[in-house]
């Protein structure tokens, strides 16, 4: 009896247990239950039976972006040995960032151009004018006219968030060969390649998605189909991708585009002076009294430098396979920090001056140290210090 008992009083409190357990589990009187968030729509889209995970990111994300890629056609007049005028055309990518009909390039995809042509990715052509370009960074934009055309916009996300290995898909026009899809991974990170001026792009995504001549200006992409880096250059000693390509930031983009669409142009600091870096063998050879900074070969007329009273070089010495222009200051520190180079020297003014702020330089003049202030300009096209 006591063991009938027993087990009839563990089965009470089985059961109980379990009505507790049920109720517990039952969603609360009163309004509905939020619901669960919508998937982006590159999610969204429907699946391609018999295909892995990695093939339906990639199809997914060519059908979202495709559309918001287009191609450029530029033409630049050029003339022949008896002044004949002869048309020059080059190609690239682009893609469309808002429902204005403002397109992301790269610099030199427009640069001397007298005609821009962009085709969609529904074969329409139509002109393009350029609105503004930045060669320090290669990067401009351009727009078309979209009365009555609805355009697919490019998303774009946060390049401070990647992690190298993490997927890349490219989307240009190599070779002319309309909106062509690649694919590979983060290689490295904050690479520094030279822009075509000549000046540092710096914390530029290195990938291997195969990026060939056609494919400048086209957008490099995350997973979920957002623009990560705009494509800009490869390196080849074939002129051919080898899997080594370089893409400049999309957070870049997203800081410099708004000033590009407002003034045509982005405002670098400008110090104007030419000069040469100083290394620890050029340093004993001249017996210079420092082994690192710019020695000041050229003071533009009329700079910050020169009104500061920064001084240039004065005498012609052949120096190796060079000619250097020698007795001039050499700048060696910006507001207490060491100045290694012109390449850091232009890196600290982008990076944490502003058009008509004050910095004050140390230079070494014969066997003076000197502190000097300057006032900051704005940078010519065609110049970079």
């Amino acid at each position: 009896m006591m063991r009938k008992l027993g087990t009839i009083s563990l089965t009470g409190v089985i059961a109980a247990l379990l009505v507790i357990l049920y109720l517990e589990l039952q969603p609360p009187a009163g309004p509905a239950r939020e619901a669960a968030p919508t998937l982006p729509a590159v999610w969204a889209a429907p699946r391609v039976e018999g295909l892995n995970d990695a093939e339906q990111v990639v199809i997914r994300v060519y059908r979202e972006v495709g559309p918001a890629v287009v191609h450029i056609t530029s033409t630049a007049v050029a003339y022949d040995f008896f002044f004949n005028q002869v048309p020059q055309r080059g190609t690239g990518s682009g893609f469309i960032i808002n429902e204005q009909g403002y397109i992301v390039t790269n610099n030199h995809v427009v640069e001397n151009a007298d005609t821009l042509e962009v085709t969609l990715a529904n074969g329409k052509k139509m002109p393009a004018r350029l609105v503004g370009r930045d060669p320090n960074n290669d990067l401009a934009v351009i727009k078309i006219d979209v009365s009555g055309e609805k355009l697919q916009v490019a998303r774009l996300g946060n390049s401070e968030q990647l992690q190298v290995g993490q997927m890349t898909i490219a989307i240009g026009n190599p070779f002319g060969f309309d909106r062509t899809v690649t694919t590979g991974v983060v290689s490295s990170l904050k690479r520094t390649v030279r822009a075509p001026n000549g000046r540092e792009i710096r914390d530029v995504i290195q990938t291997d998605a195969a990026i060939n001549p056609g494919n400048s200006g086209g957008p490099l992409l995350n997973s979920r189909g957002e623009v990560i880096g705009i494509n800009s250059a490869i390196f080849s000693p074939t002129g051919g991708s080898v899997g080594i390509g370089f893409a400049i930031p999309v957070n870049t983009a997203k800081r410099l585009v708004p000033e590009l669409i407002s003034k045509g142009r982005v405002s670098h600091p400008w110090l104007g002076v030419r000069g040469v870096n100083v290394t620890r063998e050029l340093s004993r050879r001249l017996k210079l009294p420092a082994e690192h900074g710019v020695l000041v070969m050229v003071v533009e007329p009329r700079s910050p430098a020169a009104q500061a009273g920064i001084r240039g070089g004065d005498r012609r010495v052949p120096v190796g396979n060079m000619v250097l222009l020698l007795g001039g200051d050499l700048i060696v520190g910006i507001d207490g920090q060491k100045v290694e180079n012109n390449d850091r020297l232009v890196a600290y003014l982008d990076d944490h001056k502003r058009v008509g702020q004050t910095v004050e330089l140390e230079i070494l003049r014969e066997d003076q140290r000197l502190k000097l202030s300057a006032t900051l300009g704005e940078q010519p096209e065609d110049q970079r210090l």
